[in-house]
């Protein structure tokens, strides 16, 4: 096969039905077969790009020296005009071979398999119009209410479409020329981005971090000798929560550039100092700024049962990145339709989740298939340092240094809430934006600005906020140290009035309530199904059957 020869849409499928991993960058065909298990940043990040033009997301994940070496994957180049991009076999694309006569069987999407809402006995009703669906009951225990006619499926389609009708609407047109002109501008931004220094880190201001940093876990270790163990556990929290913000700029590799060099930082921030793995979140997080929102491929969102940001999760999704069927059952039944109200509450808990994830993960094959030249020291230091916090924390200061049980318990609850601001403003940015799937058409510049905002702030509270309550200009450059992000959102407001893409920023207060607004429109969707369900069983009057 040639390396500069052209290949053609149809060649393309072919290969991709061999099970090869083919990813289109700039002009090029690329088969990255060879690199699937050495990427650093993980299998799932390649097999999201499988059949797409990755051009824009390659560059923004990647220093210049990386581009460059693609061309030893190159096998030719993609036929003249705009690259039709193609479902990726990770999210349900079919190929098959050109030869081959006979139709693939038709099947049944992933995510309509085990849905609670789904009966036995049930048939998924054909919508053509809202009014179709509903009928007032003549019930007089549901006298006023509207009743579902139609089966929970149905229901759950048709609050997907309103939501891909919505954004339709209010974004630009799925058009190939129109997204081909948003990604050229996009482009045309990013070497701006390049050229102005924007990239450069500027390392006073990590250094006026640092002494920040010093100053609050001195605070904690100062109150602790002297016997003030809540004070000492505030300023604990504290530290836990500021520091992280520097981790993920390490492993976003926005401080040095060098993986090793960047990489090791954030390992002694967050496995040594903090106890949770840098590992498992570039895992998890390379993903989430790929498919950001996204139901089934997205880990951010997947918190079904304890949260629902989306209609979607009424059907039993199988995740891809964990490889696991998030069942709605009766515990989402029970809590979704409160969790307005259980948001904050176990924000203040989810550290202890954390914990668990990162030991899953560093104890997983996902964490031991990094294996490349580049990784594989990656996963025994995390194990050593994750070992040495729990021996500092758990072992030297909870239980040698601390007088009581009390007194434990209410220092690892005091640490542990105070990081609550952190994990609110890592939802904050995107629960309350679109999960919808607009299709593989979409350029990466306006599915990122689509289902992730911005918080607004006045400067002298971005230390409060790490620099990352500009998560959409984030998600458009993740590599520009975040120190560089409210110069750069001049640039990205312009650049979404030059496209017509809808700029999404709103102030901390108004962003929560567009979060739990969202949570409370989908607590309420699950509300009604299941006095639809009581309802239909006791009248029989359903549309199921």
């Amino acid at each position: 096969m040639k390396r500069d020869g052209i290949l053609s849409a149809a060649a393309v499928d072919d290969l991709i039905a061999d099970g090869h991993v083919i990813v289109i960058f700039e002009d090029f065909v690329l088969k990255l077969d060879s690199w699937l298990g050495k990427h650093p940043g993980g299998r799932l990040a390649i097999l999201h790009m499988v059949g797409k033009d990755a051009t824009d997301e390659i560059k923004a994940y990647h220093m210049p020296a990386t581009w460059k070496t693609m061309k030893t994957f190159r096998i030719g180049r993609k036929a003249p005009g705009i690259w039709t991009n193609k479902t990726p076999p990770i999210r349900g694309g079919i190929y098959q071979k050109q030869q081959a006569t006979t139709p693939p069987p038709p099947s049944a999407p992933a995510s309509l398999a085990g849905s609670l809402f789904s009966s036995p006995n049930s048939s998924l009703t054909s919508v053509s119009s809202v009014d179709s669906l509903w009928h007032d009951s003549a019930d007089p225990t549901a006298a006023g209410k509207k009743v579902f006619a139609g089966d929970a499926a149905a229901y759950t389609d048709w609050a997907e479409n309103q939501e891909i009708d919505k954004d339709n609407e209010g974004y630009p047109s799925l058009d190939p020329a129109v997204q081909q002109d948003i990604a050229q501008k996009y482009r045309a931004l990013h070497q701006r981005v390049h050229d102005e220094g924007f990239y450069n880190c500027p390392y006073l201001e990590y250094g006026k971090e640092v002494a920040r940093y010093a100053l609050l876990f001195g605070a904690s270790m100062l109150a602790l000798r002297h016997g003030w163990y809540v004070t000492s556990a505030f300023f604990l929290g504290l530290f836990w929560h500021q520091i992280m913000f520097t981790a993920h700029d390490a492993a976003h590799g926005a401080i040095t550039g060098s993986f090793e060099v960047d990489s090791l930082i954030a390992m002694f921030i967050a496995d040594f100092c903090c106890g949770l793995s840098i590992g498992w979140w570039k895992s998890s997080h390379n993903v989430h700024h790929l498919v950001t929102n996204h139901p089934e491929h997205d880990p951010d969102i997947q918190n079904v049962p304890l949260f629902a940001t989306s209609p979607s999760f009424f059907r039993s999704i199988h995740s891809s990145y964990y490889d696991f069927t998030f069942a709605w059952d009766a515990v989402a039944n029970f809590m979704v339709p409160y969790q307005k109200y259980t948001y904050y509450p176990i924000m203040c808990i989810a550290r202890f989740n954390l914990y668990l994830l990162s030991w899953l993960h560093v104890l997983s094959a996902k964490s031991a298939s990094l294996g490349s030249s580049k990784a594989w020291w990656i996963r025994p230091v995390e194990i050593a340092s994750m070992s040495c916090y729990w021996y500092l924390f758990g072992y030297l200061l909870l239980w040698r240094t601390l007088p009581t049980w009390t007194i434990r318990v209410v220092f690892v609850l005091v640490s542990h809430v105070v990081t609550m601001p952190l994990h609110v403003q890592i939802t904050l940015s995107h629960w309350g934006m679109s999960t919808a799937e607009l299709g593989e058409g979409e350029s990466f510049a306006q599915r990122q600005l689509r289902t992730t905002m911005d918080v607004d702030c006045p400067p002298w509270m971005d230390y409060v906020h790490g620099g990352l309550q500009f998560q959409a200009v984030h998600h458009l450059f993740p590599r520009v140290p975040r120190h560089n992000l409210r110069r750069l959102q001049v640039l990205v407001r312009e650049f979404c009035q030059t496209t017509g893409i809808p700029y999404t920023l709103l102030g901390f207060v108004d962003g929560n309530s567009k979060v739990l607004g969202r949570l409370e429109e989908v607590g309420e969707q699950v509300k009604h199904l299941i006095d639809c369900q009581k309802f239909m069983a006791v009248t029989g009057a359903s549309g199921l059957h």
